[in-house]
């Protein structure tokens, strides 16, 4: 008699840099949780952690909580720096400008920039879900340059279609349409179904 053997778990990176917006961070890591079949690797910058507390009041530990393996973002040694580390895409939720800046000019300073990098480098997908507005040249030109690399620049631009009742509603829709991009399946996700 030959055995089942049960699919690899689906390998996400989510990386929270110090823009604001870490909410967006916290959310995908819950739901790829709840989505089962997913192990999640974090890297949270210096500016991600003190975010995580000015915006959610998150203790460290509560975080890390919610992801399968955590890294610290000097840690440039570790296993998310090797290409051959396997791993099915890459989320930095949410990215700041200068970790846009230093992805698109292959700056591999800390452990979230040179994930990144690999992931360009290997064909991977990578969404940066950036956040800065207005915008100046330069956001834009980096933001351009990831994208004639093949990351996708996800800006969490709130819809309204759908009529949300809340920030956690707007939340949840954005970070929904991010695990579309990662290809996983999401079946209780709301859908446009048109007019």
């Amino acid at each position: 008699m030959i055995e089942a053997v049960s699919p690899a778990p689906k390998r996400i990176v989510v990386a929270i840099s110090g823009a604001s917006g870490a909410v967006y961070g916290v959310r995908l890591l819950q739901l790829l949780r709840e989505l089962g079949g997913v192990e999640t690797h974090l890297v949270v910058s210096d500016a991600g952690w003190l975010n995580l507390q000015q915006e959610l009041d998150l203790p460290r530990e509560q975080v890390e909580a919610l992801a399968d393996v955590v890294y610290p973002v000097r840690n440039i040694g570790g296993q998310l720096a090797s290409g051959s580390f396997q791993c099915d895409g890459m989320v930095i939720a949410p990215c700041s400008m200068r970790t846009l800046a230093a992805v698109a000019h292959g700056l591999s300073d800390n452990l979230i920039t040179r994930a990144a990098d690999v992931m360009l480098k290997e064909r991977r997908r990578l969404v940066l879900m950036v956040r800065e507005t207005p915008l100046n040249l330069a956001h834009l030109r980096n933001m351009t340059s990831v994208t004639e690399m093949g990351g996708i620049v996800f800006p969490p631009v709130p819809a309204f279609y759908n009529k949300p009742q809340s920030i956690a509603e707007l939340v949840d829709h954005t970070v929904s349409r991010v695990i579309d991009l990662l290809g996983l399946p999401q079946p209780n996700s709301p859908r446009w179904s048109g007019l």
